[in-house]
Order: C-alpha cells, then structure tokens, then sequence
C-alpha cells in the first residue's frame, strides 16, 4: 500500500498522532528491521501521547488559568504587597540560604 493512501486512511480515522510519527517510525523500522507488530506498537504509542497531549492542553484550556507573569510585569503602586520582599523572594536566594517561605493568603483571594 502506497504512503499516501495509508496517510489518507489516517487522517479520516483521525488518528493525527500516527499520522504525524508515519514517516519517523517507518525509517527507524526499516533501518533496524523491527517485526510489523513492533511498528503498529510504535504506532499505536505516538497516537496515544498525541491524545494525552491534546488532553491535557483542553483541560488547560477549561481552567482558565491566567496568563503568567514576570515580577517585572507586576504593578505594585497602590497594593498592599511588599515589593522589596517579593523581588527577594524571586531571586531564590532563601534556597540557597536554606530559609523557609511562608506565604499566607486565600485561594482566590490575590494576596
């Protein structure tokens, strides 16, 4: 069967993950003359990781995280927030020294 038909077959089965490894895999079965159950396992194992991936990145998505930010970034003027002690905190510096962190504020509560 000619690699484009297979390609074709994969791509209306929805099975981009396969379709994407195709090329990958079949040089590396060649070269190495892995058996064809080996081939269709490898197959089968990029499809899986592209489903995981895509899952992961929907369920990202639904959480709605906010988007990260840099120290720089942040706004200090008219908060509460010690910005002294936030730069210092970000350097990482307290690792090194072997101090603790403690951070106290709410889930959602933006303190």
């Amino acid at each position: 069967m000619e690699r484009t038909a297979i390609l074709e077959m994969m791509g209306a089965l929805k099975l981009s993950g396969m379709r994407a490894a195709y090329d990958e895999i079949m040089v590396g079965a060649t070269r190495r003359e892995h058996a064809p159950a080996r081939v269709v396992g490898d197959l089968l194992k990029a499809e899986i990781a592209e489903k995981q991936a895509r899952s992961v990145t929907y369920r990202l998505t639904l959480a709605k995280l906010p988007l990260a930010k840099d120290v720089d970034d942040f706004a200090f003027a008219d908060t509460p927030v010690n910005e002294t002690l936030v730069r210092d905190l970000a350097t990482g510096a307290f690792l090194a020294e072997q101090r603790n962190a403690v951070l106290i504020g709410g889930t959602e509560s933006g303190s």
